[in-house]
């Protein structure tokens, strides 16, 4: 049996969804064939209970410096990150000569607003060309991966930080006990090191089957962050739910013994307890409606081809790679991906290879279902394609069911 990552017990593995590709390697048409593939199973430890993939992508792979994701493409995003830049000025960064690190900066999202109040900052980044968008607004960024010698490196040039933020990082990395001692190496006496991830209450509740792909080697709960935290001298002292992502939790760690953990903490051990998310029969259902959400979505596909509908995709996201690859649909269901990343036009979905076309192709003309892959902006993507249901157009979501809007 494999051991955890985190504190080396045994983990069991609880749904396999076979081969997949890299999730944010879009290839152009010329390059089918030349994919990497691997094996993506999830596993749950009962000793620490972190939920972990078996099968660790190389970083350098996920991450290369032409990564296409764009933080700043989404005004949802912007808004919330805008309000996180203004907590924090207003709290741990309001001292004198304070200094601001971020891990997995991307375009500058939220580093910007950081640098616009004059803080001294330095965004942490491996992906070079989002790292040049967030440098084009005059923010700091250091080309590289977050680990321990990076992080003795800042202190060294800049001295110690007062907070360490990421956003939707800290679970891609494999090797988190090097991030952990970099933070300890970096934070300043009584700093904090606040990380925000998908949050697997909210996968295991909704079925969310498709948040587990190569990024998201780690789905953390509270407990488990706690259990991670305190094995490399660290203690979870705050956590808060968000509504971002389809549900996210931001987790405020320092160093042990200094800071005092808030009653939020506790209160979410509790929940988790009651939802019964440390036990393992808790993901033997979560596996079987994985199972029954793919195959309905194939049988409504299926259906819908015979009937003579058209249907598009909507958001060629990394979530659609799961989807895509383990219930085997490809452009003989999806004519085509509208996506509005410009870096992703003209390329084809990683395994599954339906093409991804401009935001433009999605209404010339409009086809009579999109099935939404990026349905944690779904608020946001329907009321600016308010014009596709006036026309007819119905969206499909295979999550929580699959049903159509």
């Amino acid at each position: 049996m494999p051991k955890c990552r985190i504190c080396e017990g045994p983990v069991q593995e609880f749904f396999d969804f076979g081969r997949q590709p890299v999730s944010d390697v879009f290839p152009a048409p010329s390059e089918i064939g030349t994919e990497h593939f691997y094996r993506l199973a999830v596993a749950f430890c009962e000793n620490c209970t972190m939920v972990q993939q078996l099968e660790e992508v190389s970083r350098d792979r996920m991450f290369p410096a032409d990564y296409p994701y764009r933080s700043s493409g989404s005004a949802l995003m912007r808004q919330h990150f805008e309000g996180v830049a203004e907590h924090y000025l207003a709290t741990e960064l309001s001292g004198p000569d304070a200094f601001y690190v971020e891990i997995g900066c991307n375009d500058g999202i939220m580093l910007n607003s950081i640098r616009a109040a004059g803080v001294r900052h330095l965004g942490v980044d491996p992906a070079e060309e989002a790292a040049k968008v967030a440098g084009a607004g005059g923010s700091r960024v250091y080309v590289g991966f977050f680990e321990e010698p990076t992080a003795r490196k800042i202190h060294a040039a800049e001295g110690p930080a007062q907070l360490i933020f990421s956003a939707n990082t800290i679970s891609h990395i494999a090797y988190i006990d090097s991030v952990f001692a970099g933070a300890g190496a970096l934070l300043d006496e009584g700093g904090v090191f606040v990380f925000e991830d998908r949050y697997l209450g909210d996968i295991v509740e909704h079925t969310y089957f498709d948040q587990i792909y190569d990024e998201h080697f780690y789905l953390f709960s509270v407990r488990s962050v706690q259990a991670l935290a305190q094995r490399f001298g660290f203690e979870l002292i705050d956590v808060e739910h968000l509504p971002v992502h389809g549900g996210t939790m931001r987790y405020t760690t320092a160093r042990t013994g200094e800071r005092t953990p808030t009653e939020a903490v506790g209160q979410w051990l509790e929940r988790e307890r009651a939802q019964r998310l440390w036990e393992w029969a808790t993901y033997e259902s979560f596996a079987n409606r994985v199972q029954e959400n793919c195959e309905g979505l194939k049988e409504m596909l299926t259906r819908l081809r015979d009937e003579g509908k058209r249907v598009v995709g909507y958001g060629a996201t990394c979530k659609s790679a799961t989807v895509l690859n383990y219930c085997g649909i490809g452009p003989e269901s999806i004519s085509f991906i509208s996506d509005s990343t410009v870096e992703k036009q003209s390329r084809v979905t990683p395994g599954s290879h339906i093409p991804i076309r401009p935001s433009e192709a999605f209404r010339e003309p409009y086809p009579d279902y999109a099935l939404l892959f990026a349905w944690n902006h779904a608020e946001e993507i329907m009321a600016k394609e308010k014009e596709f249901k006036e026309a007819g157009g119905r969206w499909i979501l295979y999550v929580p069911k699959v049903h159509i809007i």
